[in-house]
């Protein structure tokens, strides 16, 4: 892998979300107790510059569309659009998904609702699912621990308040502990997404003796590899001497358009063309679990980058539950009929 291209590929996800030619854009999804779900999407720009196919989520002419100036307290102007629909089921926002032909069409997503009785309540569970690039990349959770995951997951606005709070210095060290290793992840998981898609190619070659298992036996050797020629490795790599080391001389010459190719293949998944948002969740009833964070305004809150769901699906899930009242005032009369029977049978057997 060309790891120079690996760490500005990782430079340009970080900053994909904040681009200044993009609209900053809210996507929330308010989930109804039928399975209905209200989406909104809010989009804000510095100029009316809103591009139809660059809308994050599935959009046509079926939304209420509303656009509308805001000045701040500076005067500043806001260009603000925003646009609802009220989807029916789950499988109406999906089928949106599978058609969809904005800017975020080549990246897998799902939506997810479960609703389940339970007597006395009622429980739901909403989930909103990207489904992950790479095949055989590793979790980013296997380079961050837990203090630098919840950074790493966290939204902008979070990152800003604690690199500008009075632990600015802490947090700005923690964003370069986390920046050095995520490159080594990227370009980790890159090499094993190399070896995966390569002996494939290579092993469906006639006379082949490339394997999986034996490439991945060397997965860091070609790691470190690579890591150390990173300044001359578009030059090695054409010259075939890189190869050479990873695969031997009579093999790199065998196989060089594989190993292009699966270079190709590989460099196509990591550069994916994402457009970044943020995803809001509103739920029926009082909110029993999640894995999103709460903004200011009490509201579930994920960002959504890309290198979120590089290697692994990036679920953003929460579950809430509603009280049946009317369970409750069954089982209350069922109850007091009960104890009004044992009264009078011990009544009955008194006399």
């Amino acid at each position: 892998m060309n790891s120079r291209a690996l760490k500005i590929a990782v430079i340009m996800m970080l900053a994909m979300i904040t681009s200044c030619d993009e609209p900053e854009t809210v996507v929330t999804d308010i989930v109804h107790a039928d399975g209905s779900v209200t989406r909104r999407i809010e989009m804000k720009n510095t100029e009316n510059k809103f591009d139809i196919h660059k809308i994050q989520v599935p959009f046509d002419s079926s939304w209420i569309v509303k656009d509308s100036l805001e000045f701040n307290k500076k005067g500043d102007t806001t260009w603000v659009k925003r646009a609802e629909k009220l989807y029916a089921s789950i499988d109406e926002i999906n089928m949106s998904y599978r058609a969809d032909s904005g800017d975020n069409k080549t990246v897998s997503r799902r939506s997810e609702f479960k609703k389940r009785f339970r007597w006395f309540n009622t429980e739901y569970r909403f989930a909103e699912i990207i489904e992950r690039q790479f095949t055989y990349g590793y979790p980013v959770s296997d380079f961050l621990n837990k203090e630098e995951l919840a950074y790493f997951y966290s939204p902008k606005d979070v990152i800003n308040k604690f690199e500008q709070g009075p632990d600015s210095l802490k947090y700005k060290a923690l964003k370069d502990t986390i920046s050095s290793k995520t490159d080594k992840w990227t370009i980790k998981s890159a090499m094993a997404e190399w070896i995966g898609d390569f002996s494939k190619l290579a092993g469906s070659k006639a006379g082949s003796d490339i394997s999986f298992d034996a490439l991945k036996a060397r997965e860091d050797e070609f790691v470190k590899i690579s890591m150390e020629n990173t300044d001359h490795f578009d030059s090695l790599w054409k010259n075939g001497i890189l190869l050479k080391e990873f695969i031997g001389e009579s093999n790199a010459l065998k196989f060089k358009t594989e190993a292009d190719s699966s270079i190709n293949l590989v460099t196509k998944k990591l550069f994916v063309d994402f457009h970044g948002y943020s995803v809001r969740i509103v739920m029926p009833g009082k909110l029993i679990g999640t894995n999103g964070l709460m903004d200011s305004t009490k509201v579930l809150l994920w960002p959504v980058k890309s290198e979120y769901f590089l290697t692994q699906p990036y679920e953003m899930w929460a579950e809430s539950k509603e009280t049946n009242k009317w369970a409750w005032i069954v089982s209350g009369i069922f109850l007091l009929f009960v104890f009004a029977g044992i009264i009078f049978r011990t009544i009955k057997k008194a006399e």
